[in-house]
């Protein structure tokens, strides 16, 4: 009988053992495993503004396929460089916005001509590791290119500056596969004032009805209204106006860290009524005071949901644009170590699904509905609208 018990009680403890291993491994799956499942979606990344700056657009000597951190030029400590494809591949992005943007000190006629240059370049790159990378225009593509294992490569424009104030500029870009306008950068222009009016508290124009007409316009076309960079009235303004979901395309939490280019409280709410999205920003400047590192990141991601709720955020990083990092987060390499720590942290919040949402699922439904509103409004006509006979608020 003792023989017996021993035996049961063996199996019993074993069968127990199993159980818990079992559990605990359910339980504790690592939050990268989102990536695999959905394609991470990053809203901003400036290497082609590196490519202008390093090697004035000439891709021969530029080697994407190799890891760059020891590279003499893109490894050096005077880049902002974070990005090669394997660096890429190990991060596990799916879809990567190239930001087609250059300097406000250019004229407007200048700023044109400069920014079909980016959008060249970065066709370019696409085009010279197509076993990699691939053009993408719709949300649809990103899916497709993820299931063949290739990075969606889509296209934003930077700066309402880049348009020299025309639409027919706006809707030639749009031919040209730019699928965001960012409304302004840090200058402000005729129809729109950018975040840096909110140091000074001193707003005069916002969003002009010349302003509205563009992210009209943008709607029309199917093309994503980005706000980043843009003030707080133009933020208000813009929702307000847009008959389609919105973006930040790289923008963290103004109440974690209480920076002009973070998104205020009532302007998250607005955010999940119209839909939206807001895409956090991993630069240290805009995350923290001083010695940021991944976890700031984690509270500027919690702080959106709580607010604007699990569906309105999503990643970008705005990485070869930014001179500081958070410690976790260097370079392209890092989202899993951050999806890992989000799991982690609160595994109740963050669930695998959750996770998905915040990589790519947000985001592909705000596309979606931009093409849906883009769809309803096909009968509209192009606008004709002028800046000089439109410019008042």
């Amino acid at each position: 009988m003792y023989k017996s018990s021993l035996v049961l009680t063996v199996f019993f403890v074993s069968y127990v053992n199993v159980i818990h291993t079992a559990t605990t491994k359910k339980d504790h799956v690592p939050g990268r495993s989102a990536l695999d499942n959905f394609p991470l979606v990053d809203g901003h990344n400036d290497l082609p503004h590196n490519l202008y700056l390093k090697l004035n657009n000439t891709l021969k000597g530029f080697h994407f396929d190799k890891n760059l951190t020891g590279d003499a030029v893109f490894g050096s400590s005077d880049c902002s460089c974070h990005t090669d494809l394997q660096r890429l591949r190990k991060g596990k992005v799916g879809a990567q916005f190239w930001a087609a943007y250059v300097s406000c000190d250019s004229k407007s006629e200048n700023a044109v001509v400069r920014t079909l240059d980016q959008i060249d370049v970065i066709k370019r790159l696409i085009n010279r590791y197509n076993n990699d990378l691939e053009l993408v225009t719709t949300a649809d593509g990103i899916i497709d290119a993820f299931n063949r294992k290739k990075i969606a490569s889509l296209i934003g424009v930077e700066g309402g500056h880049s348009i020299g104030n025309r639409m027919s500029v706006l809707r030639l870009f749009y031919e040209l596969g730019v699928r965001y306008l960012t409304l302004t950068h840090v200058c402000h222009l005729d129809w729109a004032e950018s975040a840096e009016i909110d140091k000074t508290n001193s707003s005069t124009i916002g969003l002009t009805n010349f302003g509205k007409k563009i992210v009209l316009e943008m709607n029309r076309l199917g093309m994503l209204v980005d706000l980043s960079h843009v003030s707080y009235d133009v933020m208000k303004q813009a929702i307000s106006v847009s008959r389609a979901p919105v973006i930040f395309s790289h923008s963290s939490a103004r109440a974690v860290y209480n920076h002009v280019r973070n998104v205020a409280d009532d302007v998250l709410v607005k955010v999940k009524e119209n839909g939206g999205i807001v895409m956090v920003n991993f630069y240290s400047g805009f995350i923290a005071s001083a010695n940021a590192t991944i976890r700031d990141v984690v509270n500027h991601i919690n702080h959106i949901v709580d607010i604007a709720g699990i569906d309105h955020v999503g990643i970008g990083s705005d990485f070869d644009g930014v001179p500081d990092t958070p410690v976790g987060l260097e370079d392209v390499s890092k989202y899993p170590d951050l999806f890992d720590l989000l799991s982690e942290l609160n595994p109740d919040r963050w669930t695998i699904k959750h996770l998905e949402k915040l990589a790519g699922r947000n985001f592909l439904r705000v596309f979606k509905e931009v093409e849906k509103i883009k769809e309803s409004l096909i009968s509209e006509p192009p606008a004709e609208d002028l800046l000089e006979i439109s410019n008042q608020v």
